[in-house]
């Protein structure tokens, strides 16, 4: 009998879909005809491959009353916020905007005697690995332009959110996207680790924890494979002396918050200037004193379980610890705080850097608050750090932030803002977050290869 992959619902703990993993020789049977579909669907014109990939988004809009119940029932998100199709579609739509101009031939130069130009050519195969905190849009973050530059695409998706690939598939067939061109496959890492290592793909974009980069990098090692991803996050707020108190705790709060706190650029760690900071810590603590924990398919919930009772028991580990070494918890434990998926959202004061909570991933609904004196004490905070995906500073003063952002080691910088992705600007990250970038123009740059023409018209 083979292996089985199948997603626990954190609503209850029942399982809730399963599936068979694909085979070692059928998947690569199955990426073998992705790469011989991947030659006509390149030689498409660019407009037709656009207007079949927007087909394909809004095909999975009109399933959107199907995919809101089943994500909370897969990893816990309250049905009263609508499920992702708005920023699915935001994004898909960006990238098939800017698709002539991002992939347009580059001329260097043309006489009489020469000419020259560089060209963007798709890698070919495309194997995308998706998390479950967010499956709709950080699929379709690689999945449509990919596409859209002429790659076949693979898909991968989290077992947390077991049918979201399939979902995106069956939405993109009806559109007319080939089957070959876009496959969703169920596979073990076992099969993953094959297909990687014996160059099955011209791209691999991963979506994860770091112990899962490291595993895609080792996978492709020697293959030459490109491998993006984008891996922790530990990202930091910083307010400052002059900001606009009210709006800095609402946006953090639920940076940090939303989402059970499972997001890759959630609100992880908080630095507050110490003549804002106590107004700070009371107007935090009310808001999260109000939300409204439990069942997710229940309209009046607010925060949904964890996606899993051992990403819960973490968050629990690092706020024990973090108790037991002297920090501070200001929310008392919710009622429906059952000690497993359901978790009390928890606010900290009193915490440092020697604290796991302030330094290792949480992606849980928890935030540490430190109290600082000076933008350099903060930047020096903001930089200790293993992670760099966002950081979020909140002034009046747009010089002052881009000087600090010049500062922080980031992949992003906020200005009174946090946790959003902007298709337009490069998804990025550095040190243990990872490499690579993704949307934008240089998202395209990423999932094809510059081929250089240097054609010289007289030999005479």
């Amino acid at each position: 009998m083979g292996q089985m992959l199948q997603c626990v619902s954190p609503i209850d703990g029942s399982v809730f879909a399963e599936r068979d993993v694909m085979s070692k020789d059928a998947a690569f049977e199955s990426v073998g005809r992705a790469r011989a579909a991947q030659v006509e669907w390149a030689a498409r014109p660019l407009l037709e491959r656009i207007d079949l990939v927007m087909a394909g988004v809004t095909a999975v809009g009109a399933m959107n009353d199907e995919i809101v119940p089943e994500l909370a029932h897969m990893m816990g998100r309250p049905v009263r916020y609508g499920g992702e199709f708005g920023g699915f579609n935001e994004r898909a739509s960006h990238m098939a905007e800017i698709a002539e101009a991002s992939l347009a031939e580059i001329a260097v130069g043309e006489d009489e005697t020469f000419k020259r130009y560089i060209k963007r050519i798709p890698h070919g195969v495309v194997f995308v690995v998706a998390p479950w905190n967010y499956p709709y849009m950080t699929a379709i973050n690689t999945v449509a332009p990919a596409l859209i530059a002429g790659n076949s695409v693979v898909l991968k998706h989290a077992t947390q959110t077991l049918l979201v690939g399939e979902r995106i598939a069956q939405a993109f067939h009806a559109a007319g996207v080939p089957e070959e061109v876009f496959q969703n496959m169920f596979l073990s890492h076992e099969v993953t680790n094959d297909l990687i290592a014996g160059n099955a793909f011209d791209f691999v974009n991963f979506t994860g924890s770091v112990s899962g980069g490291q595993a895609m990098e080792r996978a492709a090692a020697g293959t030459f494979t490109g491998v993006g991803t984008e891996l922790g996050g530990k990202d930091p707020g910083y307010v400052l002396e002059d900001a606009d108190l009210d709006a800095a705790v609402d946006t953090l709060i639920d940076g940090a918050m939303f989402n059970s706190g499972q997001c890759c650029c959630g609100i992880e760690r908080i630095y507050v200037h110490e003549s804002l900071y106590d107004d700070f810590v009371d107007k935090a603590v009310e808001i999260v004193n109000g939300y409204k924990l439990g069942n997710p398919l229940d309209s009046e919930t607010t925060i949904g379980p964890m996606a899993n009772v051992r990403f819960a028991d973490e968050v629990r580990a690092q706020i024990s610890e973090a108790v037991a070494a002297g920090a501070v918890t200001h929310i008392e434990t919710f009622a429906e705080d059952d000690g497993g998926a359901y978790l009390t959202p928890q606010i900290l004061t009193n915490v440092t850097h020697n604290m796991r909570v302030m330094r290792d991933e949480s992606f849980g609904p928890v935030v540490g608050i430190m109290k600082v004196s000076s933008d350099a004490e903060a930047i020096a905070l903001m930089n200790d750090s293993e992670f760099g995906l966002t950081a979020s500073l909140w002034t009046q003063d747009v010089d002052r932030a881009a000087q600090i952002g010049d500062a922080i080691e980031t992949g992003t910088v906020f200005m009174n803002r946090a946790d959003y992705l902007d298709p337009g600007l490069c998804w990025t990250g550095c040190k243990n977050t990872g490499r690579g970038g993704g949307l934008s123009v240089i998202g395209y740059h990423n999932l094809t290869r510059p081929k250089s023409y240097h054609l010289k018209k007289v030999t005479g």
